[in-house]
């Protein structure tokens, strides 16, 4: 499929900032950008990074075609020598990112940008909505399979803000752990499992649910589901569907895959009542799909109470991840190339300590147990910080660094987490299969202790600062209190 031009996918306040640049070369030197965010979605232990694809895609044809240029002069505020100045537009930058898939979390840099500042500038806004929007799903998506220890199928499409939300949200779910989504588009496009089963208009096109049940399965014995709960699920729709199946076993016939979908009702008695009747019907294999406005917490408490669902098929709460509407990622600049080729450290002050910025240009190391292969914490640190396996490695809490952790060497191992996306305009990321990036993320959604996953106050992953990186921000937040003092 054509990659859409989505140059004008921004704020306009970046194309202001843009000409304001151009007008005043001298300020137009290279600098770094960090997007990173603040909070874990839904109070959570963890997100998960998707999206760095699509970002890969925008950044290639970033271009500005002629109607966008005629578009932008229409608006009146920009000059024709900085409308000249974007027809031969193009990214020259660097962009390293987490790979998709993979766990992350706040206040890390998870892509990183360093190009100069009229081009780091134009992207924020689309890389912004693009990384936020997939992580949110993913993470979403993530949590409802942990919860679910089954099959999810995302279900979600009609009920998603929008055509670009589906298609794409489906993709970071199935990045999150879904083994399929109903949205044939994503299916086409992303190359993963599609599947469904039938809708209630379905049973009431036909005179009545036997036959509609015998029509589904003449055209579909392999995959024979049908939805039970139309007019009575234990009394109309359960013994039907067993009907059917008999009548198909008495003809020889055996689907790979058949059963129910309950989307109405109390799922946990409804599903354990319908295990008993399949088994004594001689069907212990029949799949038992829940539906209706599921979410992690709700699967979470039916499993509890011994419902007896084989699988599940999530839409609203996670295509849209009701409880947590955004992820919340921001775009800062974290340093600036000087005219004398210094790269200058930056760092934006907030009256909440939590949101001081983390200056320079940075690199994240994930920190393993070595024997469990547990994440212990991740070190945020410059970029050309080095660090070995064998030495002794003391972290600490920035926000409270008398609380310190030594890790003897040998006992851990380290991981640099940054992978380049650009290089000096160059496009190095190479594609992975969705569904292959589903087998990342599962791999390292296992590096998570249990207690990190856990919805209800989970452990917190650390993520702590070098003793450089440390004293760098200490420094630049003693410089600017001073100059406050004497303004």
């Amino acid at each position: 499929m054509e990659a859409r031009n989505l140059t004008l996918l921004t704020d306009l306040y970046e194309l202001t900032m843009m000409q304001g640049y151009f007008k005043n070369e001298e300020v137009n030197q290279p600098a770094v950008f960090d997007m990173f965010y603040r909070e874990n979605p839904s109070h959570g232990g963890y997100a998960v990074m998707a999206g760095v694809e699509q970002v890969a895609e925008y950044i290639r044809n970033l271009h500005f075609e002629s109607e966008q240029i005629d578009y932008l002069r229409s608006l009146g505020i920009f000059g024709e020598d900085f409308l000249d100045y974007l027809k031969s537009f193009r990214f020259t930058g660097s962009i390293w990112a987490v790979p998709e898939g993979s766990v992350v979390f706040p206040h890390e840099p998870i892509l990183k940008v360093i190009a100069p500042i009229m081009q780091a500038q134009l992207i924020e806004t689309a890389v912004l909505n693009i990384i936020n929007h997939q992580c949110l799903i993913a993470t979403k998506a993530a949590r409802v399979c942990y919860a679910a220890g089954a099959e999810v199928m995302e279900f979600g499409a009609r009920r998603a803000q929008g055509a670009d939300a589906s298609i794409y949200g489906a993709r970071a779910a199935v990045i999150g752990g879904c083994t399929g989504t109903s949205n044939v588009i994503a299916g086409q496009m992303f190359d993963i499992p599609v599947k469904g089963t039938n809708a209630h208009s379905w049973i009431m096109s036909f005179p009545d649910e036997l036959t509609a049940f015998r029509r589904y399965a003449e055209l579909y014995p392999d995959a024979c589901v049908f939805v039970a709960d139309t007019y009575d699920t234990l009394k109309s729709g359960v013994p039907h569907a067993i009907r059917v199946f008999s009548e198909m076993r008495d003809k020889g016939i055996h689907p790979k895959m058949y059963g129910i979908r309950l989307d109405s009702g109390d799922l946990a008695y409804l599903s354990k009542q319908t295990k008993k009747m399949f088994d004594e019907a001689g069907f212990p294999d029949a799949v038992i799909i829940g539906s209706n406005d599921l979410d992690e917490y709700l699967i979470e408490s039916l499993r509890a109470q011994g419902a007896k669902i084989t699988n599940w098929a999530v839409g609203t709460s996670l295509i849209t991840s009701k409880d947590w509407s955004a992820f919340g990622g921001v775009y800062k600049m974290a340093a600036i190339m000087t005219p004398d080729g210094v790269l200058e450290p930056k760092i934006k002050i907030s009256e909440n300590s939590e949101k001081n910025t983390n200056p320079g240009s940075k690199k994240i190391l994930r920190i393993y147990e070595k024997d469990s292969g547990k994440i212990l914490a991740d070190l945020l640190c410059l970029a050309d910080e080095t660090f070995r396996e064998s030495d002794d490695l003391i972290l600490f809490d920035p926000l409270e660094p008398w609380k310190k952790t030594k890790l003897k060497g040998g006992i851990y191992n380290l991981r640099e987490m940054l992978e380049p996306v650009f290089i000096d305009g160059k496009c190095c990321f190479k594609p992975v299969p969705v569904m292959e990036i589903r087998c990342i993320c599962q791999r390292e959604l296992s590096t998570l202790w249990d207690e990190t996953k856990r919805f209800i106050n989970p452990h917190q992953v650390y993520v702590d600062l070098s003793d450089t990186l440390f004293k760098l921000k200490k420094e630049l937040l003693a410089k600017k209190g001073e100059e406050n003092i004497r303004q």
